[in-house]
């Protein structure tokens, strides 16, 4: 089984991170050889110039964090990502357009980027925001969309999809069992599941990892690869 650094896109996507922090993330995802980072658009290109030749590849964000852009928007930041060096697109849905289920649309927003992607060899990554859409039915419906596609993968969450509870405050689940089981019934064999939000331990991504999930979304990264290689010495002493 290959080291759960190689399921985890390093994530550098909070709004305050600074460009020393962007190069310190970069700098932390060559040390562990995780599968990508995924960056603030603006920092494609530092990220090429500290990942060149190291196998991680460099991937960003589309339409994030909510969606909202028009597609032709949408198409434009994935080629101008594209053209940066950016080799892996996590994209988002408009939200309002799936809870109004106005799947023309929906279909044709993905597919806008799906296909600037393609051109340009890059893999696209669907992120639905689970904690926005309150019923399967809206899940199921964008893992037949996306199969039809093709897209390389759909994503549980953006890791900022957060909604009001009862009690006033502000929260999210980000990447739930249930939620993992139901995209990957409903999403074709080739198309894969990146579970994000809330994947923080090891423990967390060895769950997901068995519900079927090849790519997890962290900002807890070095934690995560840690504890594995503490797992892996205290296994080789027994």
């Amino acid at each position: 089984m290959p080291s759960i650094a190689k399921l985890i896109d390093h994530s550098l996507l909070s709004p305050t991170l600074t460009d020393v922090e962007l190069r310190q993330g970069c700098e932390l995802a060559r040390r562990l050889q995780v599968a990508s980072v995924c960056i603030k658009p603006y920092a494609i290109g530092l990220a090429n110039e500290i990942l060149a030749g190291s196998g991680v590849a460099v991937g960003t964000v589309v339409g994030f964090p909510h969606g909202g852009e028009a597609t032709a928007v949408k198409a434009f930041e994935a080629e101008i990502a594209c053209q940066a060096g950016a080799m892996e697109l996590d994209m988002v849905v408009n939200v309002g357009k799936v809870l109004s289920e106005d799947w023309a649309y929906v279909e044709a927003d993905i597919r806008a980027v799906f296909d600037v992607a393609r051109r340009h060899g890059a893999l696209t990554k669907v992120i639905f925001e689970n904690d926005f859409l309150p019923r399967e039915s809206l899940k199921v419906e964008l893992c037949r969309i996306c199969s039809r596609i093709g897209v390389e993968f759909v994503k549980t969450s953006t890791g900022y999809g957060f909604v009001k509870l009862a009690d006033g405050n502000y929260n999210y689940r980000g990447a739930t069992d249930d939620d993992l089981r139901l995209m990957r019934m409903h999403t074709a064999p080739e198309v894969r599941l990146k579970a994000a939000g809330g994947v923080r331990t090891l423990a967390d991504a060895q769950r997901v990892q068995a519900l079927g999930v090849t790519r997890i979304g962290a900002s807890a990264s070095e934690a995560i690869v840690a504890a594995e290689a503490v797992s892996v010495c205290q296994g080789q002493k027994k």
